[in-house]
């Protein structure tokens, strides 16, 4: 018999006593939940409120701040705001020359602060009674000084004046500063004078000296052999000069490879050649020159000394008239129209039979064997020189007039600066590419000086644009004549150059530095205590 579909399905479940019953557990569990979490979390949140507020009062600890002081009422935060407004209407009191106002200030905070010790002392905050006069007599004389406009705009106003007047003193002590120390920089001392005077009288009154000289016929031709080392100083500087040599040959490994050609001027070229014959410097050979000498030298191939017949140019170095102070002294010092420091343009000249050649400051001193220079292959290029663009102010914009559109047009205003005082020039390449050429176009049309204004420097860095091999610094480091040096740098150069105003020869020198140029001077030697050289 067939069943009927009925029977065929399945029972129906009471599905919502079920779902009932999972519906209480699970509000069950939840409060349970509940009830657990707020257990642990009290404590937690007692012990953070107890942490902080302990943190707090270490803190309050800390700075000592007492509850008088957080008071807003707090007669001692009273006091001590009319103290500082006090003080600062006595500055300006006695700005305005009102010396006895200032006075009654300067009184009435030293009443207050008496007060205040003597609380401090007590350690119990001041009460009104005892504070009441104090306080009434300090706002009487703070309503006064708001009365005579001592507000806070007269105030402001008062200190600018003030500042701008601090200012303008600096400028000027700055500028007298600046003056007094180029005229010592300038100045040559009475020591050396000295030391001039009397070789010179030792040349003339010593023929023997000459006839030592002339009967060195080896010197001559070491002069001219290119497989020595040849180095050249253009100085008037005596002592100086002998540092230069000295150290040179003190710290060289083969002195008697040296080969030293000075040309000095005509004032000085006897001294210079007594000093020289006299003293012995291990071996070094040394030639003495006068750049009166050389015929070459005149107005008409040299533009330097056109322009020493300029009137104008004259009045600009000698007289310091012609514009009003304008120009800075350091500007119209006459030295940068000195041969001697434009002669290093003509070396090709002065030398003609040598091909490579060490140009030397007299204001450096040598610390290493410089044999390694002339092993130093400079690419084709004219000059080797060690770059002093670490920082901006060394760059080709610091020295040109870039507004002239000569400059602006010829040379990019980045490219790296370098420096005089240690250079390697290779004279094949300076005689072929017509360098001193290049310096003569330069200084014509720097007649008005509307190029550059200082010395050799900027006629240098356009005359060697794009002929200058850069050196590794440490051949020659800077600064010992006015700022201070790293003294691992110091330790580590080859040549210390004394560049700047402060000259170890001079009483301006910087003391810690002048040791490494002293101790290539013997103080003992009879005519440096003649003269008193110490």
């Amino acid at each position: 018999m067939r069943r009927q579909r009925s029977e065929f399905r399945r029972p129906v479940r009471r599905r919502f006593s079920n779902v009932f019953w999972l519906t209480l557990c699970g509000l069950a569990v939840l409060m349970l939940i509940v009830l657990l979490s707020r257990e642990s979390t009290q404590p937690r949140s007692r012990s953070v409120l107890s942490k902080s507020s302990y943190r707090h009062d270490k803190a309050m600890e800390g700075l000592n701040v007492t509850d008088e002081m957080l008071n807003p009422d707090s007669i001692t935060r009273q006091l001590n705001d009319q103290i500082s407004l006090a003080k600062a209407f006595v500055v300006i009191a006695k700005e305005s020359n009102n010396l006895q106002f200032a006075w009654e200030l300067s009184a009435q905070i030293r009443n207050s602060q008496i007060l205040l010790s003597n609380a401090a002392l007590r350690r119990s905050p001041l009460t009104l009674r005892e504070s009441e006069t104090a306080v009434r007599d300090m706002a009487l004389l703070l309503f006064q000084a708001q009365q005579l406009h001592y507000d806070s705009s007269t105030m402001i106003m008062r200190l600018k004046a003030r500042i701008q007047d601090l200012e303008e003193q600096m400028s000027s002590v700055t500028d007298k500063s600046n003056k007094y120390g180029q005229i010592a920089a300038e100045e040559v001392p009475k020591s050396l004078y000295c030391l001039g005077v009397r070789l010179t009288t030792e040349w003339f009154k010593k023929p023997d000296l000459q006839k030592k000289l002339s009967r060195n016929g080896q010197i001559s031709m070491k002069l001219k052999d290119n497989n020595l080392y040849h180095f050249c100083v253009f100085s008037d500087n005596i002592l100086a000069t002998s540092v230069v040599i000295n150290s040179t040959a003190s710290n060289s490994l083969n002195p008697d490879r040296l080969v030293f050609h000075l040309v000095t001027d005509e004032v000085n070229y006897a001294a210079m050649k007594a000093w020289f014959t006299m003293n012995n410097f291990h071996g070094v050979t040394v030639d003495v020159q006068k750049f009166e000498d050389f015929t070459w030298l005149n107005a008409s191939y040299v533009p330097v000394l056109k322009q020493l017949q300029d009137s104008e140019t004259q009045s600009y170095y000698f007289s310091g008239n012609n514009d009003g102070g304008k120009t800075p002294i350091k500007f119209r010092n006459p030295k940068y129209l000195s041969m001697l420091n434009h002669l290093r343009f003509y070396i090709p000249e002065v030398f003609p039979s040598l091909k490579k050649l060490v140009f030397l400051d007299d204001d450096v001193v040598v610390q290493k064997d410089l044999s390694g220079l002339f092993a130093v292959d400079l690419k084709g290029n004219v000059n080797g020189a060690v770059e002093t663009c670490m920082e901006t102010f060394h760059r080709y914009h610091k020295y040109l007039n870039y507004s002239h559109p000569l400059i602006r047009s010829h040379f990019d205003p980045d490219a790296c600066g370098w420096a005089f005082g240690m250079n390697v020039f290779d004279l094949v390449e300076w005689r072929k590419r017509n360098v001193t050429g290049i310096y003569h176009y330069w200084q014509e049309k720097n007649v008005d000086r509307t190029l550059w204004k200082l010395g050799t420097l900027p006629p240098g860095l356009l005359t060697f644009y794009g002929l200058t091999e850069p050196l590794d610094p440490t051949w020659h480091v800077l600064g010992l004549g006015y700022t201070n040096v790293d003294p691992k740098v110091i330790e580590n150069g080859a040549v210390l150059h004394f560049n700047g105003n402060s000259k170890p020869w001079l009483k301006i020198a910087m003391e810690k530095y002048k040791s490494l140029w002293e101790k290539y001077v013997d103080y003992s030697h009879p005519m440096l205590e003649r003269c008193n050289f110490h």
